[in-house]
């Protein structure tokens, strides 16, 4: 007897949500059943697994992709505090030394916003890597419950 087997995967760009090892779901048939049964079988289930769930791997919610890290925070900053700098050095008399002052600091707390978004965009991309994941595990064990209730032996 020829043992089949059907493999479910989710179609996902770059960087792939579901691992090899969940996207896969072994189904060995009845006996003396047909190839078109077993096709009708796979198809059902799995648009039982994807109104169960909500989730269906052949068409995954599209998470955005995650921005590029920013760039140019330094500069930014420090355009932004010579500015500042520069006008509070005039009060003082000595706007040079007040710009200079002010794009040091400037510089240093733009680095910083621009590390703190960048943290911020990755801990959102994989807080919605783990949703993902997480769905995906749902609509495997509907699916996997399905093919059981109509026989099949389900790895």
């Amino acid at each position: 007897m020829k043992r089949w087997t059907t493999t479910i995967v989710a179609g996902l760009a770059a960087g792939a949500l579901v691992s090899a090892a969940q996207a896969e779901v072994f189904v060995y048939p009845k006996p003396g059943q047909s190839q078109d049964a077993f096709q009708k079988d796979q198809y059902e289930c799995h648009n039982w697994a994807t109104q169960q769930t909500g989730f269906n791997p052949a068409a995954p919610p599209q998470s955005a992709a995650a921005p590029p890290p920013q760039q140019g925070g330094a500069v930014r900053g420090a355009a932004r505090g010579a500015a500042v700098g520069a006008v509070g050095g005039a009060i003082a008399g000595d706007a040079g030394k007040g710009a200079a002052v002010g794009a040091a600091v400037g510089g240093t707390a733009g680095v910083m916003r621009q590390n703190q978004n960048n943290r911020a965009a990755a801990q959102a991309s994989q807080q919605a890597q783990a949703q993902q994941q997480a769905e995906y595990g749902n609509y495997e064990k509907a699916y996997a419950t399905c093919l059981s209730g109509r026989g099949y032996s389900v790895k």
